[in-house]
C-alpha cells in the first residue's frame, strides 16, 4: 500500500514575509504590487477582506485601504524553498517539488525506518519547518498523490489530514466536482449541466457516458478520479553530486564574532544531522558567509576522513571562517554545506587510539532518534538553546 504525502505551504510568500517582519503576522498584508500588478500571496487577516493570489493590487487596495504590500523577495523565497526541501530529503529521496511552495513525498518505503506512523511522520515534518523556517504548512496524506493532495486542501491552514485507502470514497464522493484535477470553471459549467455536481455523482455516471460528453481521455480520466484511481509516481529527481548544507539569514547583520560562530556550530549540527538521516558521509565542507551589502565568499576544505558528526564539520568550517582574518566585517547570513557524499557502507572509519567506547557518535544518533519521536528541540546542545531575543530567520 503507498503511503504519499501532499506538503502545501501556507500562503507561501507571506508566511516568509511575516517571519521576517512578525508585525506583519496581525494585520492584513499582501506580496506584490502596490498599485500596478497582482497579488501574489496574502495572509488570512486579508484574506478575510477578500483579496486573494491573483487580484489586481488595486482591487486589493479598495477592499482593504490600510492593507500593507511588501514587494517580494524571490531570491529570498527560493532560499527558504530550498531550506524546505532539505528538511524533505531527510525523510526519503522520493521527493517531487511540484513548484515553489509545494511537494509530492513517498514515504512507503521509508515508513519503517521513521517510526512507521505516517501522521507521527507528517506532524514531525511540520513542526521541523515551523521550527527551521519560521513558516506553517498543512500536510495530506493518503494511498495516492490525487488523495494526498485533496488531504492537503482540507487540512489548511497549517493542519494535517489523513485518508487511509478504506476512507477513499468516504472522502471523495462528497466533495464538488470542482475538487477533482483537471476540473476547471469550463468543465465544470459542462459537468453541471449533465447534472452532475458532486464526485459521487461523476461516480455512478457510465464511463462511456463521460467518454461521450468530455472526449475520451478527460472522460476516462474523471471516471477514475471518481473512484479514488490514480497511480502516478512522486517524481523525484537525481541530484547530480549529492550534498547536504543549511543556511541562517541574521535579523540584523552583526559582527560579534561568538554570534556568528554559535550559528555556525547550529548550521554544521542541522546539516550532520541531515546526512545521517541520509545514511551518507562526506569530507568536502563548504562555508558561506553573506556580508551586509549583499556579497558572498566561499570557502571549502577538506577532512581527513569522512565524517558525519557535528564536532567534525564545525571545527572545519570554523577553520575556514577564521582563516578569513575579517576585521569587524557585518555578517548577513552563515552557511555550511558537505559536499560529494557517499553512502556510509562504502567507507570505513578508524577509530582513534584516545576514543572512548560510545562517544559523540553514539550521542548523536540518540539524539537523532529523541528528534524524530519528541519534536526538533527535545534536545539540544546547550549553547544552541541561547538565541537572541530576535528570532533569527532560517533559510
Amino acid at each position: 500500500m503507498r503511503v504519499i504525502a501532499h506538503v502545501d505551504m501556507d500562503a507561501f510568500y507571506a508566511s516568509v514575509e511575516m517571519a521576517r517582519h512578525p508585525e506583519l503576522r496581525e494585520v492584513p498584508m499582501f506580496v506584490g504590487g502596490s498599485t500596478r500588478g497582482v497579488v501574489l500571496s496574502a495572509n488570512y487577516p486579508a484574506r478575510r477582506f477578500g483579496i486573494t493570489a491573483g487580484m489586481p493590487a488595486s482591487r486589493a487596495r479598495r477592499l482593504c485601504p490600510q492593507v500593507a504590500v511588501v514587494h517580494p523577495d524571490f531570491d529570498h523565497y527560493t532560499a527558504v524553498s530550498d531550506g524546505v526541501r532539505e528538511i524533505f530529503d531527510t525523510l526519503t529521496d522520493r521527493v517531487e517539488m511540484a513548484s515553489i511552495d509545494e511537494a509530492f513525498i513517498d514515504l512507503t518505503t521509508a515508513l519503517r525506518r521513521l517510526g512507521g506512523d505516517p501522521e507521527a511522520v507528517g506532524e514531525q515534518l511540520r513542526a521541523q519547518v515551523m521550527d527551521e523556517q519560521r513558516v506553517a504548512c498543512s500536510v495530506g496524506i493518503g494511498p495516492s498523490k490525487f488523495i494526498a493532495k485533496l488531504a492537503s486542501k482540507q487540512a489548511k491552514p497549517d493542519g494535517l489530514v489523513r485518508v487511509r485507502d478504506e476512507d477513499v470514497i468516504a472522502f471523495l464522493h462528497p466533495l464538488p466536482v470542482e475538487a477533482i484535477w483537471g476540473v476547471g470553471e469550463a468543465t465544470a459549467e459542462r459537468l453541471h449541466r449533465l447534472g452532475l455536481s458532486t464526485v459521487r455523482d461523476l461516480a455512478t455516471t457510465p464511463r462511456a457516458t463521460l467518454q461521450r460528453a468530455l472526449g475520451d481521455n478527460q472522460g476516462a480520466l474523471l471516471f477514475d478520479l471518481a473512484w479514488g484511481r490514480d497511480d502516478r509516481s512522486v517524481l523525484a529527481r537525481e541530484p547530480a553530486e549529492h550534498s547536504v548544507g543549511s543556511q541562517e539569514t541574521f535579523p540584523q547583520d552583526t559582527d560579534d564574532v561568538a554570534v556568528v560562530a554559535t550559528e555556525i556550530l547550529r548550521m554544521a549540527d542541522r546539516t550532520a544531522s541531515r546526512m545521517r538521516a541520509q545514511a551518507m558521509v562526506g569530507r568536502t565542507v563548504t562555508l558561506s558567509v553573506r556580508f551586509a551589502d549583499f556579497t558572498t565568499i566561499t570557502r571549502t576544505g577538506t577532512l581527513a576522513a569522512h565524517t558525519d558528526r557535528t564536532n567534525d564539520i564545525y571545527a572545519e568550517a570554523m577553520r575556514l571562517f577564521t582563516r578569513l582574518h575579517l576585521q569587524r566585517a557585518r555578517i548577513r547570513r552563515v552557511g555550511v554545506r558537505v559536499e560529494k557524499l557517499v553512502p556510509v557502507t562504502d567507507t570505513y572509519q578508524q577509530p582513534a587510539l584516545d576514543e572512548p567506547v560510545h562517544g559523540w557518535t553514539d550521542a548523536e544518533r540518540a539524539i537523532d532518534k529523541a528528534v524524530l519521536r519528541f519534536g526538533p528541540r527535545a534536545v539540544q546542545r546547550a549553547r544552541l538553546t541561547r538565541r537572541s531575543d530576535a528570532q533569527l530567520i532560517h533559510a
